[in-house]
């Protein structure tokens, strides 16, 4: 079995050691049936970005993927494998419409639209909810704060959060545009050639 807490703490280590924020770390994909040929279809995904840009560059996530990778290498060979079998090392920024995962993300993020999926429902003027759909208003107190669309104003902590993202709008656009415009063109190539560049394989 994967042990993706410990991945976690080798991904966040590496990431600050190169004055990175870790995002997210996650594992998908299903390993193959005994027997099966085809290999493994997993995939280790890791998002980080940078603090002041809340992006990273081609080569940043080159770096990242570089010494994540050798970290794994190295348990292995020392009979200490986090993730048994083969998968893919995927290493990203978050992107605009990125998932939120920490408290700090839904303070700096207040007042734009995200949908969030609760573990458990929240009482909300409507009824319990679970799923939500509308603004985040901040952090009180270490309770997130949200306006749902049907349901008005509710409360949840971060613990009971299955799954939260930024929902893009033409203001979440203009809040993450290039702040060098300068780069601008340099930036909108590499875009179009981001998803080829940013995975490096980990075989395991």
């Amino acid at each position: 079995m994967a042990d993706i807490e410990r991945v976690t703490g080798i991904a966040k280590d590496e990431a600050q050691a190169l004055g990175f924020d870790l995002v997210r770390v996650r594992l998908f994909g299903a390993r193959p049936a005994k027997g099966d040929d085809d290999g493994d279809d997993r995939t280790l995904q890791i998002m980080a970005e940078r603090p002041d840009t809340r992006q990273l560059t081609i080569d940043d996530c080159g770096t990242l993927s570089r010494a994540i990778s050798d970290r794994l290498d190295a348990l292995e060979e020392a009979g200490q494998d986090p993730i048994p079998g083969s998968y893919r090392l995927e290493v990203s920024s978050p992107g605009i419409d990125r998932p939120l995962t920490r408290l700090a993300d839904f303070s700096d993020w207040a007042g734009h639209e995200a949908r969030v999926t609760l573990i458990d429902a929240v009482l909300s003027d409507t009824g319990e909810r679970k799923n939500l759909h509308g603004i985040i208003d901040g952090v009180e107190l270490g309770t997130i704060a949200f306006t749902d669309r049907k349901g008005g104003a509710v409360r949840f902590t971060l613990e009971n959060i299955a799954n939260a993202k930024l929902l893009l709008t033409d203001r979440l656009i203009a809040a993450t545009r290039p702040l060098d415009t300068s780069g601008v063109d340099e930036t909108v190539e590499e875009a179009g050639i981001e998803s080829e560049y940013l995975s490096s394989e980990q075989d395991q």
